[in-house]
């Protein structure tokens, strides 16, 4: 799974990267970033069905092998001139139509082969993952976009792929078997109907798809202020969010040596309020200096926040559903980040600081929904 996030974390990068470079368009960017996620989000629930019907492993390993070669198609077709931006959004719709079965599938396992008096390390570990992922992903991205160019770094993430694939072969997850199930597109509405009818998974959802929007607009202001407000390359782009990984890092493996129980809520507040305070020194921010020390920040509340998400997703959904309300719940989490990406495209064009400020903004009003919107005991037990 490591090698499979850190590919997944090139991609992130060398995506915004490779659009900025090809067609110097943020709004294509934007829009480039909204397709290769959106459409699998929205598929979500049928990606749980199966999960939860066919095991997790070898669905990773499907949606391993479908990354790296549509990373090889677009990497080819650039070589070529052959890929004008009609066609590299389609190849990147297509891409994505498969990414919960890995994103979810990985996450899934977590819950299921660790007991749960461990979860929070599992966790911290699992948060690690994507943590070294954006440690050594992003600045990977960054110097091969800008010492070979941004095709030879989607070659370079087809291999991550291909060898995750390899990897998560010898993982045999546990498949329960059930007679007379029903069809995968009844098991996928039962699905959703279940986080629908959880309070805690819809406060969740509330609460990260509202912050999720703020991360979005950093995934294309962030490049955009280094690259063209402060003057540095694609290089340094990947190295300030490898050091943003680098603190969620030390912050998550420590948050998972304690006990999370009874204190998420506020422990998810406090960690959003400080990325959003970080977040606002970046429309003062004159060098890169500062741009690392507000990232460095945000990565250490990251930290905390994923480690206290996961463990209290797990805590509030019955294992038979870990597949299905794990798709759904991190879709739906999530969908805010392509959006604010799309969004985040043409107020750029307009204003940068107006983009920053507005994802510091979004990220304070996320803050409220831990409180409001989810419960402060389990209320699973009245769930079907």
């Amino acid at each position: 799974m490591l090698f499979g996030r850190v590919s997944g974390q090139m991609v992130a990068i060398t995506l915004v990267l490779f659009v900025l470079a090809r067609y110097h368009s943020p709004q294509l960017a934007g829009l480039t970033v909204l397709l290769a996620v959106t459409p699998g989000l929205v598929l979500s629930p049928i990606a749980g069905a199966l999960l939860d019907r066919y095991g997790r492993a070898r669905l990773v390993m499907l949606d391993y092998l479908i990354a790296a070669a549509t990373g090889l198609l677009v990497a080819g077709l650039s070589w070529r001139h052959e890929l004008p931006a009609p066609l590299l959004l389609a190849i990147v719709f297509v891409s994505s139509l498969t990414a919960p079965l890995s994103n979810s599938g990985a996450r899934s396992l977590f819950p299921v082969l660790a007991p749960r008096h461990l979860w929070e390390r599992a966790n911290a570990l699992d948060s690690g993952g994507h943590v070294i992922a954006t440690l050594l992903g992003a600045p990977l991205a960054g110097v091969v976009v800008g010492v070979a160019g941004p095709e030879w770094a989607l070659v370079t993430t087809a291999a991550g792929y291909t060898l995750a694939a390899g990897l998560m072969s010898r993982v045999h997850d546990p498949i329960v078997t059930e007679a007379g199930r029903p069809s995968v597109f009844v098991d996928a509405w039962h699905g959703l109907q279940y986080v629908v009818h959880n309070p805690s998974l819809r406060g969740l959802a509330l609460t990260l798809s509202t912050f999720n929007l703020s991360w979005g607009v950093l995934n294309i202001a962030v490049p955009v202020l280094v690259l063209g407000r402060l003057h540095q390359g694609p290089a340094t782009v990947g190295l300030i969010w490898g050091a943003m990984g680098a603190a969620g890092l030390v912050s998550a493996l420590l948050t998972g040596r304690i006990s999370t129980h009874g204190r998420e809520r506020q422990l998810m507040v406090a960690a959003i309020v400080v990325s959003a305070a970080a977040m606002a020194l970046l429309p003062f921010a004159g060098a890169v200096s500062i741009v690392i020390a507000a990232l460095v920040i945000v990565g250490m509340a990251n930290g905390p926040f994923d480690v206290v998400l996961f463990t209290l997703r797990q805590r509030r959904t019955e294992p038979a559903w870990f597949g299905r309300a794990f798709a759904i719940s991190m879709s739906v989490n999530w969908i805010g980040s392509p959006i604010g990406s799309a969004l985040a495209g043409p107020v750029i064009a307009w204003s940068l600081d107006a983009a920053l400020w507005a994802a510091v903004a979004i990220a304070l009003f996320s803050a409220l929904f831990p409180i409001v919107a989810v419960p402060a005991r389990d209320e699973t037990a009245a769930q079907p």
